[in-house]
């Protein structure tokens, strides 16, 4: 066994000793832990000191078990959440966008996914190269680096450049290099208010109302409350809903509605409407003159 495979191993087991013990579910005591996981008591209490020092506040009450006897945060509890999902799938969306960093920087990917994230931590200024165009690089460009992300199968930067929010493609970096120039760090808050309207993956800053009908057939296929977390729903009495939510840039969206082909109207904005029907024309004129 090798050295990734027990790290990887005890991490997921750490985790998993969260989850089953989350606040005071389950009863599990140390010796109920080192049975069901299959390792020594000293094992798990080790496990546990680690847990500890990583800032989950997780012990062995007498009469509880071991527990999270004062809940959980939830910024920890995500990210327990989307390290656990890392550790137990192959398919996820990381692991692709991850094959695509390591197909185009080779061995240079981790080097520079580190970078980033250490001036994220430590708010450095990020110096870049970067491919704006096939064959045209922008080089020395210094951006401030607020979030790493992976979306569409592609690792992905959020940072301030020039002032404004703008998004990097991490397979697009030629070179990356920490500065020694300190700036504030952007808030959380702010990065997660730039997402709260995005539909796949953030593309602007605009707040664009939209509305959509959609058929009574992709009504139900759908489920709008699932695909749009802050959307008004309305459902018509002939099957019909009407569907109206914020994204902050249209292109993604045009595209998905003008992939669904019948069902999915564009009530408003006239510019998404305008897009989608640019795009199904471009989509029929790939068959003209080839029908039969």
């Amino acid at each position: 066994m090798t050295r990734t495979h027990d790290l990887r191993t005890k991490l997921k087991r750490q985790i998993e000793i969260v989850g089953l013990c989350c606040d005071h579910a389950g009863g599990n005591t140390v010796v109920d832990l080192s049975v069901l996981f299959d390792c020594q008591e000293l094992t798990i209490k080790r496990d546990l000191q680690e847990l500890r020092s990583s800032g989950i506040d997780i012990h062995s009450v007498v009469k509880k078990g071991v527990c999270t006897p004062y809940g959980m945060d939830p910024k920890k509890l995500q990210g327990l959440i989307v390290q656990y999902a890392a550790l137990s799938t192959t398919s996820s969306s990381v692991d692709k966008a991850t094959a695509v960093l390591i197909r185009k920087q080779k061995n240079t990917a981790l080097q520079n996914i580190v970078t980033i994230q250490r001036c994220i931590d430590q708010g450095l200024v990020l110096r870049i190269d970067y491919e704006k165009t096939e064959g045209t690089i922008s080089k020395g460009r210094e951006i401030r680096p607020g979030r790493l992300f992976c979306a569409d199968g592609q690792w992905r930067l959020i940072a301030k450049s020039d002032g404004m929010f703008k998004q990097f493609l991490v397979t697009k970096m030629d070179a990356v290099r920490a500065t020694d120039k300190p700036f504030r760090k952007i808030p959380e808050a702010e990065i997660d208010a730039l997402f709260a309207n995005s539909f796949r993956s953030f593309l602007g800053t605009e707040q664009i109302p939209v509305r959509l009908l959609l058929s009574e057939r992709w009504a139900k296929i759908i489920k709008p409350r699932q695909l749009f977390d802050q959307a008004e729903v309305s459902e018509r009495k002939d099957g019909t809903v009407e569907l109206g939510f914020v994204v902050n840039s249209l292109e993604e969206i045009a595209g998905w509605v003008a992939s669904r082909g019948e069902g999915v109207t564009v009530i408003e904005p006239a510019r998404l409407r305008a897009m989608v029907i640019d795009l199904a024309r471009g989509s029929l004129k790939n068959y003209e003159g080839k029908a039969g």
